[in-house]
């Protein structure tokens, strides 16, 4: 059975803009999640683990966070692939 992608995520910067500035939350990630594959994302507090995961869904904006570049692209059953980031 091959396994087929269902997530990659190419290179993606996520910024946040606060009251001291600009700060990058994730910069130049990239992964690709297969077909059966269970992934962990393991690391620092601090180091970017949710922002990745909200990234994903899309969510990472409505904490304050902005997708600056990469792409994230999904791939569903039927083979289409759909970038998640337009």
């Amino acid at each position: 059975m091959t396994k087929k992608p269902i997530i990659e995520m190419d290179r993606l910067k996520v910024d946040f803009q606060t009251k001291n500035g600009l700060v990058v939350g994730v910069e130049d990630l990239s992964f690709t999640i297969n077909s059966g594959e269970t992934v962990c994302l393991v690391g620092e507090s601090g180091s970017g683990k949710s922002v990745s995961s909200l990234s994903v869904m899309r969510l990472v904006e409505y904490g304050g966070g902005r997708i600056t570049t990469g792409d994230i692209f999904f791939s569903s059953s039927s083979g289409k692939k759909i970038n998640l980031i337009n």
